[in-house]
Order: C-alpha cells, then sequence, then structure tokens
C-alpha cells in the first residue's frame, strides 16, 4: 500500500471518555465489523475490560475508508487512559502520526487528559480535539469545546463535536483525520545511504499464543517483512523467523507483507517470558543500526506477595504467572516462603490498578482463591555501616537503630476539582504528607491543584477519598518524578510476643500511633481465642506502642465428673490450672488463613 493512503492515529482520552464507544461507531461506519456481528465496546476483548468500562489492553483495528474514488487505510490504535500504563501509551503515540484528543461533554478536560495530551505533543503528533457525548442531556458542549480549544490554542471552529452513541458527527471526523493527520513519512536513519531501507519496526504491544508463541504487535519504520523472513528482538538480542505476518481487523487476518507506514502483528513462535517486551525493535537480521530511541525496561513500582490460600494450588499458581508474564512484561514475580503464609510469589506492578488487574485475572482465568499481603513500595536505605540497601518488602526492612537515612518515591500530582470541594480536599492532602506547589484556575467553575506527595501514600485509599470528599467530580493524574528522604519506620506486630512478617508494615513516624491502634484494634476484633490468653501488640521504635490481651477460652475439665469427693474435682482443676500455664509459657498460636485475609483487605 502506498503510505501516502495510510492514516495512523490513536485516541487519547480520560478514563469513561467514550474511547471504546466512538472506535465502535468507526468500525460501523467504515464497515470493517459487520452489523450482526457489532457488539458494545469491540475492542475490548477482555471481560474484566467490558465489566468495569477501562481500557486495559491496547488493541488496534485497521479500516478502509473510501473518499472521492479514492480508497484510504486508517489504522486507529486503542489506548488505556489510566496512569498506570502511560508507557504503553508513549509507545502507541510513537506508532502513529496523529491522536484524537477525546473530551466529555459532560465533564470537561480531566487531569490524565492533560498528562496524555502531554505525552502527545512531545512526540510531535497533530491533535484533533473533539468534543463526545453531546446527544447527553447533561451535556455542555459549546463550553468545553471553548475549554478545549484554550487547552491547545486553537481556534473554537476546529475542535469537531461526536456522539458515539447516536453516531452523529463520526463520518466527518474520519474525513477530517484524513484532510489532518499527515501521512507516514519514510524512516531513512541514514539518508546518505541510498540502497533499499531494511525491515525496522516498533513493537508497541505483544499477546501470547498456546500454538503459536508470542504474537508481536508492530509499526513498521522502513523496508517491509514477509512470512519465513528472519528478524531479530534488537533489545532482547534474540533471532527468530517470521511464522506469520498480518493485520487486525480487528481479528488477525494474514497478509503477504507489512510495509512502510503500515501498522499489524507479527508470529514470532517464541515461548519463553521476557523476550518481547513494549518499545522494542524488531527488526531484519541483516540490520546494523540500533534499536529505535525510547526503549525502557518496565519498572515495577508497586510489590505486594501473592500466596494460593491452599498450597495444594502453588504449582497452578507459578503455571498461572508465567502464563500471565508472556502476554505482560510489565510485572515481575520470585518466589519466596513466609512461616506462617507457606510458599508464595513476591510481584511487582506498575501501579495499584495493575495489581488488581493481574489478581483479578488470576482469579478468574486460573480459578485460584489468594491471599494478597498489603501493598508496598520500594525504599533506598543507607545503613550505619555505610552500606546501602534496596528493600521492597516491609518484613526486609532493617531495625532502627541500623538506619542512617531511608528515601522514597515521590510523585507529582495534578487534581482538578470544582472550587468548593478546595477545603476538604486540603485537610485530605495533609493527612496524606502532600505539599501543594500551584493552585490554578482551570476553565469555568475548576481549579487545578498541583502537588508532590510520597508514593506510599497513594495507596492508603488516596483515590478513594479524594472521590469521597469531591463527589466523585475531582480527577487525578500523577507521575514519579524523584527520590526524597523518607520520615518512616517500621511496624512489627506481635502475636504471643511472636512477630508475624505478613503483618509488618513501613509507615511514618508521625502516623505510627495511630496505625498501630488501628492494626491491634482490628487484629484483636478478627483474631480465634484460644485455651491460653495471649497478647496481640503494635511494636516499633523499640518498645509496644500498642496492646490487646485476648483471653483464653474457658474449660472446665472437673465439669464431667459427678459423685465423688470434692478433691478430686479441685485436684483436676489444679492440674489444668498447671496445663494453661506451660501452654502460655510455650504454647504457639494457630493463626488461621482467613485472619490474614481479613488483615490484608481494608474496611473488613
Amino acid at each position: 500500500m502506498n503510505p501516502l493512503y495510510i492514516r495512523n492515529f490513536s485516541i487519547i482520552a480520560h478514563i469513561d471518555h467514550g474511547k471504546s464507544t466512538l472506535a465502535d461507531r468507526m468500525l460501523e461506519l467504515t464497515g470493517t465489523v459487520e452489523k450482526r456481528k457489532m457488539q458494545d465496546q469491540v475492542l475490548d476483548s477482555m471481560e474484566l475490560e467490558r465489566e468495569r468500562g477501562i481500557t486495559i489492553k491496547m488493541q488496534p483495528v485497521r479500516m478502509n475508508f473510501k473518499v472521492g474514488g479514492q480508497q484510504y487505510i486508517l489504522n486507529l490504535i486503542d489506548t488505556p487512559g489510566h496512569i498506570d500504563f502511560s508507557y504503553e501509551v508513549s509507545r502507541s503515540l510513537k506508532a502513529v502520526e496523529g491522536s484524537i484528543l477525546l473530551v466529555d461533554a459532560t465533564q470537561g478536560v480531566q487531569a490524565q487528559t492533560l498528562t496524555t495530551l502531554n505525552m502527545a505533543r512531545e512526540a510531535g503528533l497533530k491533535i484533533i480535539p473533539v468534543v463526545s457525548k453531546i446527544d447527553s442531556p447533561l451535556a455542555r458542549t459549546d463550553e468545553v469545546a471553548h475549554e478545549v480549544a484554550q487547552l491547545i490554542d486553537c481556534d473554537r471552529s476546529e475542535v469537531l463535536e461526536v456522539s458515539g452513541k447516536t453516531g452523529e458527527g463520526v463520518e466527518h471526523l474520519l474525513e477530517e483525520i484524513l484532510n489532518r493527520v499527515p501521512p507516514p513519512q519514510p524512516y531513512n536513519p541514514t539518508p546518505q545511504n541510498h540502497a533499499p531501507a531494511v525491515f525496522r519496526s516498533l513493537v508497541f504491544d505483544f499477546q501470547y499464543s498456546n500454538h503459536t508463541g508470542v504474537i508481536v504487535y508492530v509499526r513498521v519504520m522502513s523496508g517491509s517483512a514477509s512470512k519465513r523472513d528472519k528478524l531479530m528482538f534488537k533489545v532482547a538480542g534474540r533471532e527468530f523467523e517470521a511464522i506469520d505476518v498480518g493485520v487486525f481487523t480487528p481479528e488477525e487476518m494474514p497478509v503477504v507483507s507489512l510495509g512502510a507506514g503500515e501498522i499489524g502483528y507479527i508470529v514470532t513462535g517464541i515461548k519463553e517470558p521476557g523476550i518481547a517486551s513494549v518499545g522494542d525493535t524488531v527488526a531484519s537480521v541483516k540490520d546494523r543500526l540500533p534499536p529505535l530511541p525510547g526503549y525502557r525496561s518496565p519498572r515495577p513500582v508497586v510489590w505486594a506477595s501473592l500466596y494460593p490460600e491452599s498450597q495444594d494450588d502453588l504449582p497452578i499458581l507459578r503455571q498461572a504467572l508465567g502464563r500471565l508474564r508472556l502476554s505482560d512484561s510489565s510485572f515481575t514475580y520470585e518466589e519466596e516462603a513466609s512461616g506462617t503464609l507457606g510458599k508464595g510469589y513476591r510481584c511487582g506492578f506498575l501501579g495499584m490498578l495493575h495489581l488488581e488487574i493481574v489478581t483479578e485475572r488470576l482469579r478468574r482465568e486460573f480459578n485460584l482463591e489468594l491471599i494478597v499481603t498489603q501493598p508496598s513500595i520500594t525504599y533506598n536505605v543507607e545503613l550505619k555501616d555505610g552500606r546501602i540497601s534496596t528493600v521492597y518488602s516491609p518484613a526486609l526492612f532493617p531495625d532502627e537503630h541500623q538506619v542512617k537515612t531511608v528515601s522514597e518515591p515521590i510523585v507529582t500530582m495534578k487534581i482538578i476539582t470544582p472550587p468548593q470541594y478546595i477545603g476538604g480536599l486540603m485537610k485530605s492532602l495533609y493527612e496524606h504528607e502532600a505539599e501543594v506547589t500551584a493552585t490554578d484556575t482551570f476553565g469555568d467553575n475548576r481549579t487545578m491543584l498541583t502537588l508532590k506527595m510520597p508514593l506510599r501514600e497513594l495507596m492508603r485509599n488516596f483515590f478513594d477519598e479524594v472521590k469521597s470528599v469531591s463527589s466523585g467530580y475531582a480527577s487525578i493524574s500523577y507521575d514519579i518524578t524523584e527520590n526524597k528522604p523518607a520520615d518512616v519506620v517500621r511496624m512489627d506486630i506481635l502475636v504471643a510476643d511472636e512477630p508475624v512478617a505478613a503483618f509488618a508494615r513501613v509507615v511514618s513516624r508521625r502516623r505510627v500511633q495511630e496505625e498501630a491502634e488501628a492494626m491491634i484494634k482490628k487484629l484483636y476484633e478478627v483474631m480465634p481465642r484460644e485455651l491460653f490468653t495471649f497478647k496481640v501488640q503494635a511494636k516499633a521504635f523499640g518498645r509496644i506502642l500498642s496492646s490487646e490481651t485476648i483471653k483464653g477460652r474457658k474449660k472446665d475439665a472437673a465439669g464431667t465428673l459427678s459423685g465423688g469427693d470434692i478433691t478430686r474435682k479441685m485436684k483436676l482443676r489444679e492440674k489444668q490450672k498447671e496445663g494453661r500455664k506451660r501452654l502460655q509459657e510455650h504454647g504457639a498460636v494457630n493463626i488461621p488463613q482467613e485472619v490474614f485475609v481479613k488483615m490484608m483487605r481494608s474496611g473488613e
């Protein structure tokens, strides 16, 4: 296909602004999907995506659109809107020349929209501003259109209006994509070389098939690739033979070859995890140039341990994590053992939503019942003996007397909210150690706060609190920008004087007393009683901060005796008293797994 008649574009927007619905209308209008096969959210293929109304996995699609007798190819990449997947969004933006900035007419510009818009501008994309959901009775179409025009510094007449639900304005939008988005430009990093360009392509996503192995989704930058070509992953350094090449319609459709400017897939046949990764370059084995710029290894920022509720399920969990890793290289896992929970895996995730999605997929796709420990982040700890260690598990955090300094990740955050909620938000921000660096008026009747706060505070129900305080009107975007000194300490939970590693937490010094009392109160409520009395305690700074006594169950061994002298009962009671004393000194407390589950879940 002549690159002059190809248009590559993506849709960027905040969560729930109608990206997938608009894509549905485009597929319908171009005849890419037959009407009888049409369903809502065609490009959201996972059940979890449909259920929650969010895009988790990027899905490209190729549409044929005829204007004035000329056939054009429109390649759309529908991208995730959540901040956890911002790197995947950045790679998909590198695979296209234009982007539709979609803004909900009922909500206006949201915080995440700003973040993704900046990424699109940095990538040099042509931005087409579009206001969606104009059919809604709550739509503020003209007001939001002016807001969008002001945001990207364009004329109000350039802002298009569409309804993904009714299809109004979608055909005009497709025509504007042809007019405004430039065709793919020839990619030639060595202009002095007039020889035919060798095949080079950018990997913006991939998936795994049991039969054919890893299938990479690519944007071809130069040259062409066909079935049986010898190719290689430039970053991973792995060579392979292309089993098949094709395009998305949106189902996979094999083609003879993929040429410059096209978006499609390559079946690699590789069945090992860790080879394919987003941002890598797939090129001909003859290519001698370095990989395409911009690649970076996925960096987990949130850590949690996963244990099967039954240790019999450990092999299934091991296999399930391996399978998920084949199609998602952004999470990591390694085996670990806990004296109380048995064997499990310490896993690293891109963020809290990523953690939630992976654990939910494990439960649904592999029927696993899991215990998920309290999420934690990575701390850089300098010890008094000069050693520096990276700690990603609270149980491994050094004792107070060994620590010289601690540093932790800091996020730069933007919150857009109606001004009437600022008072409540400020109180919540103070409690989460946030430092507001700027306050700006944003559009009509909205304020944007820019702030810095520790990443660990995001995991302390921050999103839920902000949504609750703002009645759901506030929107948040954040980026991990730096490491700063942290005033934190490890808090241990002791049961019968024995520390329980699974309950350990790294908490802020100023909140350690409050956290200790809350943890002990909750543990006291869910812990079953034993035959002997024991204590549950929270410990930090080398001292006990909170303590509760769980009294032993009463059981009178002499109660079953009938008749005889009273001394018989007295002897048995003395014996029972001695037994209770021995149990208290040497007995071990059995902590059932449901106690761990309840302690890990907030709000129970």
